[in-house]
């Protein structure tokens, strides 16, 4: 059985000391779940939540990371600082990060083997906007996103990868995939995975769901075969709508 995997990406919100007192009810909340757990502050709050929540099992992650190592890249931060900055993971190919940034699959993919030879582990996001779905090419464009994506990358390092399927028009919308939606892209991703792996390496990958996941929708979104987690925005930033997301699986 695939573990799950619940991620919170904070975007750009919290200083770091109201990252910190959040970080702290994390680390208390989540002192016994069971499963995979991670939230994305910004960059600057970063060394202080990793401080708050080692020893803890909540995972640390960036929300992106830089094309290069070092050199003459202003404003960027590079795998391996993030590496020593106490990051875990990082998420690259958000979808803001694709439409607002303009970020490449090239680019994402360049980014992916940095973090990767960084000692990192990647949360790549693929998905569809609402004009590719209605017209039909959400798969085509999942299958595309991933196959770039991932390109160059090894069977063994797989482990490392996680993949999050996140429609775009259901980012910060309130509109869900519906479970079945979700479930299918999830299905057909994993095909993909298993064309240029395997059929085990494709049904070992975790694979998250991410747009307007809520304590609402989360039981039933994790109850389908090929959901294996989500990556939560706006409901990962109260204890009030996360822990229930988090711990799905509680009574």
């Amino acid at each position: 059985m695939r573990p799950y995997f619940l991620a919170g990406n904070w975007k750009l919100h919290k200083t770091p000391s109201e990252a910190v007192a959040y970080a702290k009810e994390l680390a208390e909340a989540f002192a016994s779940v069971t499963h995979r757990v991670m939230v994305a502050p910004t960059y600057v709050c970063i060394p202080q939540v990793a401080e708050v929540l080692k020893g803890s099992p909540v995972l640390v992650g960036a929300q992106n990371c830089a094309a290069a190592e070092s050199g003459a890249h202003t404003g960027e931060v590079a795998p391996a600082m993030l590496k020593e900055a106490g990051v875990d993971v990082v998420i690259l190919g958000h979808s803001e990060r694709r439409s607002i940034y303009g970020e490449s699959d090239e680019t994402i993919n360049q980014k992916v083997k940095l973090a990767l030879s960084a000692g990192l582990e990647v949360i790549l996001c693929v998905g569809e906007t609402l004009d590719e779905r209605e017209a039909g090419k959400a798969m085509q464009v999942v299958e595309d996103q991933l196959r770039k994506g991932l390109a160059g990358i090894t069977g063994d390092q797989l482990d490392k990868i996680t993949i999050a399927y996140e429609p775009v028009w259901a980012i910060g919308t309130g509109k869900t995939a519906t479970p079945q939606d979700a479930n299918e892209i999830h299905q057909g991703a994993r095909e993909v995975l298993a064309d240029i792996y395997s059929t085990e390496a494709a049904e070992a990958m975790v694979i998250q769901y991410g747009g307007s996941v809520k304590p609402a929708n989360v039981k039933e979104l994790m109850a389908m075969e090929h959901i294996d987690g989500a990556l939560v925005g706006g409901a990962s930033l109260t204890i009030e709508n996360f822990a229930p997301i988090v711990q799905f699986d509680k009574e």
